[in-house]
């Protein structure tokens, strides 16, 4: 296992050096708006590691551009958060290196300590100190700094978030968002030109969710920080992302907007973590490939190739007698606004699932039909899993 020598905590939260200067101002919702740090750009390139024999991270090369939002995506083991923290210098990769404005800090013989890279780290947990108050708290990485200047600029941060009212609070009394605020200040006190962030709303509430990572996503505009941000929640990436790094088992899948990860996949795995999926296979015949759903045509595809159908639920339309594929209810869910079905359909041992708006397919409706958006059928070769986005025809 490779590690990076072992830090003061205040080394890795932030540093007095990084600060930049910046003005701010002041907004009518009682939150100063954040002020401007001049961003960096984080690349790494063919990044190794490996605990106790097992490779966790095989060869990434990836970039995020100054002021750029780059979501790190990916289920659990796939290696971003290991990322995350090689980028923070409290990780050490085995091979390759790591530059921050084309300056190597890690690599073979390069190791710049955390404190000085200029890189701010927001812990899963936020890592507020219980004994310290909130301003004590957000002053912590500003150690260098003279202890009435560095209150006044922690001071500063906290009216970012809207927080500078709790100053003298201790965290225990906070709520859950309030922390999350709060180590939000810590870690812009200083001005790093990257923040790097841990999945930094998930132990929040999910009603509190969607406007705490609103708030977040302003304050780093405001900032002007290349951000990195670690998350396993496809729909947060996409609300949050200017780009989206998809990883699995230590490798990266694709890289590319929101629009280009759903409308364009590179394989089934990428497809399916960016919608919930109906997956089929099939054989090219005569650049066609025959499904339950329906005939789709696979031009470029070679004769003969076994592939992989993907047809989205949200592509599968049902109603109670306007579809082409004739279908029984097996079960219906409410969900509010939508619906999710499963139906029985002929040549699919499976149901298909489908979802769709509440209301449209009248109650108690056993038989049904139904109908596929084109632009929601994926076709991937097995082997190299290479997608082709095509329109399913049905046959009697």
């Amino acid at each position: 296992m490779h590690r990076a020598p072992r830090r003061h905590a205040s080394a890795i939260i932030g540093h007095s050096g990084s600060g930049m200067g910046a003005q701010t101002t002041q907004t009518d919702n009682s939150r100063r708006t954040a002020g401007v740090t001049f961003a960096a750009r984080l690349s790494f390139e063919a990044i190794r590691h490996g605990y106790h024999g097992r490779e966790t991270l095989r060869g990434v090369s990836l970039t995020a551009e100054p002021g750029e939002v780059l979501c790190l995506l990916g289920p659990s083991g796939s290696g971003k958060t290991t990322l995350l923290r090689i980028a923070a210098g409290i990780e050490a990769q085995s091979s390759g290196r790591l530059l921050l404005n084309d300056r190597e800090v890690a690599g073979p013989s390069v190791f710049v300590p955390p404190e000085q890279r200029g890189i701010g780290l927001m812990f899963q947990d936020f890592a507020l100190f219980p004994h310290m108050s909130v301003v004590e708290n957000v002053r912590f990485g500003l150690t260098a700094m003279p202890a009435r200047e560095g209150t006044a600029e922690a001071m500063l941060a906290l009216e970012r978030v809207g927080l500078s009212h709790y100053a003298q609070k201790y965290p225990h009394a906070l709520s859950g968002g309030e922390q999350q605020r709060v180590a939000l200040a810590r870690a812009l006190a200083p001005r790093p030109g990257v923040l790097l962030m841990d999945e930094p709303f998930s132990g929040l509430d999910s009603r509190l969710k969607d406007t705490i990572r609103a708030d977040t996503l302003a304050i780093l505009r405001e900032t002007r920080a290349t951000a990195v941000v670690v998350t396993h929640d496809a729909e947060e990436a996409m609300r949050m992302a200017d780009r989206i790094a998809l990883l699995r088992d230590g490798r990266l899948v694709q890289v590319g907007t929101s629009d280009d990860l759903y409308r364009r996949p590179k394989d089934l795995f990428a497809a399916a973590f960016f919608s919930e999926i109906n997956e089929f296979s099939g054989v090219v015949r005569n650049g066609h490939v025959s499904t339950p759903l329906g005939v789709a045509e696979v031009n470029g595809m070679a004769e003969g190739r076994e592939v992989s159908i993907a047809v989205r639920l949200s592509g599968v339309g049902v109603s109670a007698d306007s579809g082409v594929i004739p279908a029984r209810v097996v079960s219906r869910r409410f969900l509010g606004v939508v619906e999710l079905l499963e139906l029985a359909i002929p040549g699919s041992e499976r149901p298909v699932r489908a979802r769709i708006r509440a209301d449209i397919l009248p109650p108690g409706v056993r038989d049904a039909t139904i109908s596929v958006n084109p632009q929601d059928i994926l076709v991937f070769e097995k082997d190299s899993e290479t997608p082709y986005i095509g329109e399913t025809k049905h046959t009697e």
